[in-house]
């Protein structure tokens, strides 16, 4: 299997997103701030929002979103037997494909953690 550089390809990503913000700034803005008010702490903690995104990610087969969460969940504090869990429940919701994309997500913690 192909290992995937996970902390390159986010900063390229970040990179992209910087682009966006000069070529369409209302509607990046506009993201941007859906973004931060969507995983603020709140009745959920931003921890457990990301591990959502986590497992989303996996089951909707995008490299680039599991990249950007499992650093954003490792940093809010998520721990590696959590993010185990939310690769346990992503294989429930999306089956044999999430399985593939789970593999990615396991390189992509390893790769992120200290």
């Amino acid at each position: 299997m192909t290992a995937h550089d996970f902390p390159g390809h986010r900063s390229e990503l970040r990179q992209g997103y910087r682009d966006l913000m000069t070529a369409i700034p209302g509607q990046m803005k506009g993201f941007s701030d859906l973004h931060r008010s969507s995983m603020a702490d709140g009745a959920l903690p931003q921890a457990t929002k990301e591990l959502m995104a986590v497992a989303i990610a996996v089951v909707q087969r995008c490299d680039d979103c599991i990249a950007l969460h499992m650093h954003d969940a490792l940093r809010a504090g998520a721990t590696p037997a959590q993010v185990h869990e939310a690769l346990g429940v992503a294989l429930l919701m999306g089956g044999g494909p999430a399985s593939t994309y789970a593999t990615h997500a396991l390189q992509a913690l390893e790769q992120f953690s200290p």
